[in-house]
């Protein structure tokens, strides 16, 4: 069962927004990878940090994430810069603090990685996505599945042995046979996590502008399911237990800073169009690196919006979101940490229970292999 941590327990995380390029399927903030744009980054970031970083003390810091955009552009000196204004500040780290840097295959060397390993990294998610080059080039990814297979050996020869890597299916012209490959070549590779996404065509990014002409090659529901069945069989075979919908871990390996985003745990986004969740309020930063610099230029902090769902509606949604851990939500901790369930919410979870989407299992309630199937209908009815 995953601890639930420290009541004092928080994270960070940095949105690094560089790319050398942004793949057709993408939805995040990125800028092209340029060296005045990080220049300029690196200041604004380092007032955001002096504005902000306050409100972390009293806490632990149990995760600190860099995501992106590609965060290895920024490179480990910057990296190993940003780690030690948190060093200095005086806030509390734990000792075992997971460090996760993602990075792209293309630009893991031996010699990269161990300057971000003596930076302060000890977790790297690659964005492997497949290990077939003829879908790799149709997602728009610069590099080769023998890449990838070369970037997770180099990361872990690095002295970095804690690895997560990323895999979509349900792509345009990708068969069962091809999935299949893909996850055979996962169990030869050294990692401790992965990350699992279906395609999802995204408004506002080029697939969405060609979803008519790749709707007819994406498989279908039921060849979607198959690669999800064969997923799920394929990794738990190599000991990679899914302990969430989309993500599977060897033991003692689940991903801490991911899990606090499924518990609610408080944590501080910096960086254009970071997302933050603290005193039970969530709050994003504004998408635009010349605004973000423009405004942390006069110490104003760059936040776009905030907003703090009322009771219920938090609950409900806080309750969806911890759901999605495989092993549940024990209700009675649940209720501890936030506010007593109300009756409409009761209701909602024994109509639920009653369809065979969730079970109670002690104290706890939990998605059934049905309800794990159906998750997205479960957290409408809850919400």
């Amino acid at each position: 069962m995953l601890t639930t941590g420290s009541q004092k327990a928080a994270s960070i995380y940095f949105h690094i927004p560089f790319c050398t390029k942004k793949c057709p399927y993408c939805h995040f903030f990125v800028v092209p990878d340029r060296e005045d744009h990080k220049k300029e980054f690196m200041i604004a970031l380092e007032r955001e940090w002096n504005l902000i970083y306050k409100r972390l003390m009293g806490l632990d810091i149990v995760s600190i994430y860099f995501g992106g955009g590609t965060p290895s552009l920024l490179g480990p000196k910057r990296i190993q810069t940003i780690l030690e204004w948190i060093q200095k500040s005086g806030i509390s780290i734990a000792t075992d603090c997971e460090i996760t840097l993602e990075v792209n295959p293309e630009n893991a060397t031996l010699s990269l990685m161990k300057d971000f390993r003596k930076a302060g990294i000890n977790r790297v998610s690659l964005g492997l996505q497949s290990l077939d080059d003829t879908l790799l080039t149709i997602l728009g990814r610069t590099h080769t599945a023998s890449k990838s297979v070369h970037a997770v050996q180099a990361t872990y020869d690095a002295g970095i042995t804690n690895i997560s890597v990323d895999l979509m299916f349900e792509l345009p012209h990708q068969d069962v046979r091809a999935w299949e490959s893909t996850l055979r070549q996962v169990q030869t590779l050294p990692i401790t996590h992965l990350s699992l996404y279906n395609l999802v065509i995204e408004p506002n990014t080029p697939f969405h502008k060609k979803r008519k002409e790749l709707s007819p090659h994406i498989p279908s529901q039921e060849t979607a399911s198959q690669m999800l069945d064969m997923a799920v069989s394929m990794l738990e075979s190599y000991g990679l237990n899914r302990y969430e919908i989309s993500a599977f871990a060897k033991e003692g390996y689940e991903s801490c800073h991911n899990t606090g985003y499924w518990r609610a745990r408080p944590f501080l986004g910096l960086g254009p169009s970071a997302f933050s969740y603290f005193d039970k309020k969530r709050f994003q930063n504004i998408a635009s690196l010349s605004k973000y610099c423009g405004l942390l230029e006069k110490e104003i902090l760059p936040k776009d919006f905030e907003e703090e769902l009322p009771y219920p509606e938090n609950l409900k949604e806080l309750l969806a979101v911890e759901l999605r851990l495989l092993e549940g939500v024990d209700l009675a901790q649940f209720q501890q940490r936030h506010a007593k369930l109300p009756q409409e919410m009761n209701d909602s979870i024994t109509q639920l229970i009653e369809k065979g989407w969730l079970e109670r299992e002690g104290p706890r309630i939990k998605l059934t292999s049905q309800g794990l199937l159906f998750y997205d209908s479960v957290a409408e009815e809850i919400i």
